[in-house]
């Protein structure tokens, strides 16, 4: 049985701790675990020195999130096969993982099973998303109660990824203290456009001024 090279990485220690006791279980390969991260940038900086088969990686990560870190992936183009092993089960973040690349996408609360069948697969070359992972709308958020949807809705790596590309960029020019008309001219777009946007960051970010808005972005770190 050949040896899987794997790496994991959670911000969570006692979540990585039980990475290590359980992975060994596993029956179609024998993982070993060559290198551990708590956040995004310290997992690049390994990737960079240490080669794996595997990586397992949560979505929400200081310093650079999971998103970045498949980016990173995709750039060196790496030979790693990727699985995000999360507790996001937006259709919004699921597409948006797979968009970068993520090979495999499992849920946290989801049992063993699932773990298992996800590395098999994809370190066969396949793509795999496992139980209660769904990338149509039409089903998201099911099985959360309201308060629990509530807390993820104001977790930072979800307002990150709630926001289109040009709502962050457009985002990150209200913070430079530039008004409508000049981000207007930065973008080639028109004011009014310029001005739906604003009003939709707002609204997704739930503030009612530019100081909050501002506010809101640095404090969740989104510029």
């Amino acid at each position: 049985m050949q040896t899987i090279k794997t790496i994991i990485a959670d911000d969570h220690e006692i979540f990585l701790e039980g990475l290590k006791t359980v992975l060994p279980r596993c029956r179609s390969h024998s993982l070993e675990i060559v290198g551990e991260a708590s956040d995004g940038a310290e997992l690049i900086r390994l990737l960079k020195k240490q080669p794996a088969h595997l990586l397992i990686f949560d979505l929400n990560m200081p310093e650079k999130d999971g998103m970045e870190v498949l980016q990173y992936v995709q750039h060196l183009r790496l030979e790693t096969a990727t699985l995000a092993l999360t507790m996001y089960d937006s259709p919004k973040i699921i597409r948006a993982a797979f968009h970068a690349g993520v090979d495999g996408y499992v849920l946290k609360d989801k049992g063993l099973d699932d773990l298992f069948t996800a590395i098999e697969t994809i370190l066969e070359g396949n793509s795999f998303m496992g139980s209660g992972v769904n990338i149509s709308d039409g089903h998201a958020g099911l099985g959360l109660p309201a308060r629990q949807k509530r807390y993820i809705y104001n977790d930072r790596f979800i307002k990150k990824h709630s926001l289109t590309k040009r709502e962050l960029e457009i985002l990150h020019l209200i913070t430079q203290a530039m008004s409508n008309k000049e981000i207007a001219k930065e973008l080639y777009i028109s004011d009014q456009t310029v001005s739906v946007h604003r009003k939709n960051i707002m609204r997704k970010l739930g503030v009612s001024n530019t100081a909050g808005l501002v506010k809101t972005a640095y404090d969740n770190s989104l510029v």
